[in-house]
Order: C-alpha cells, then sequence, then structure tokens
C-alpha cells in the first residue's frame, strides 16, 4: 500500500511530480556507483559518478522523459588472464536520475575514472496574471461565466 503525497486539494495538477518521485523510488539503490551532485553556479548542476575501470565505451547516457539513465557494463578482456584474487567485479550497472521539467544536459566527460555530467537548470521566471471577477453570465475571455 502506498501512501499518496499530493492528496491535498491544494495541489492541482501535481500528478505527473508523484509519478516521477514513484520512479525514482524504484530505481536501484544498491549505491554503485557512488555519486556526487554539487553545484557549479546560480544554474549549474554537476553529477559526478565513480566509474574507475569503465572506458567511454563501456558507459552510456540517455535521457528517457524526465529521467537522466547512466548505465555501464564493462568488457570482460580477461580471456587468458588467470587471477589469485579476483576483488574489482566487472558489473553492469544502470543510475538513473529524475530531473525537473527544463533541466537541460549541457554536456559530460569521463577523466581518471569519474564521470561528470553538467546540467543547466533554467532560472524560473516570475509569473503574475490578474483574473478578472465578472457578473453571472456575463461573457469573460469569449467564454460564458456559466459554462
Amino acid at each position: 500500500m502506498s501512501t499518496r503525497l499530493f492528496t491535498s486539494p491544494m495541489f492541482l495538477g501535481f500528478d505527473h511530480l508523484e509519478q516521477m518521485l514513484e520512479r525514482a523510488a524504484k530505481t536501484s539503490s544498491d549505491g554503485y556507483p557512488p555519486y556526487n551532485i554539487e553545484q557549479t553556479g546560480p544554474a549549474g548542476l554537476r553529477i559526478t559518478l565513480a566509474v574507475a575501470g569503465f572506458t567511454m565505451d563501456d558507459l552510456q547516457i540517455t535521457q528517457e522523459d524526465n529521467q537522466l539513465v547512466i548505465r555501464g557494463r564493462q568488457t570482460d578482456d580477461c580471456a587468458g588472464r588467470v587471477f589469485i584474487h579476483r576483488g574489482i567485479a566487472a558489473r553492469q550497472f544502470q543510475r538513473a536520475f529524475v530531473m525537473a521539467e527544463g533541466i537541460e544536459v549541457k554536456g559530460a566527460w569521463l577523466d581518471s575514472g569519474l564521470l561528470h555530467i553538467d546540467l543547466a537548470r533554467p532560472m524560473p521566471a516570475s509569473k503574475v496574471r490578474t483574473i478578472r471577477i465578472g457578473k453571472p453570465g456575463a461573457v469573460v475571455d469569449g467564454e460564458t461565466e456559466n459554462d
């Protein structure tokens, strides 16, 4: 049984936000690979994932709806190698981040085992609109108020 977050009548039209939160809760939570999220400026964010052992060809970044999905799959180049101890696992991963509406991916690069992804968060524009109060049956913006 799930608890609905936006059941209050004060939250109009937030169904999509609740769906995104549910999707985020379903994503992998095993903690691999570890990551940081930092603010790089007033409208900039950077996600940094520790992906030691992965090459650029082993990594894939996609944007699926409002999710940023990072996948990693290492190629097994261990043919002919004999391990006395194998503590570095060649594992695959998928890490997803739910992004707010309008966030853009500006670029990504791999440096010393760290995958950096730069994002730009648009500055919200303040919108003020005056709503005219009319009389019953009067036409407001092309519609009859009783409709």
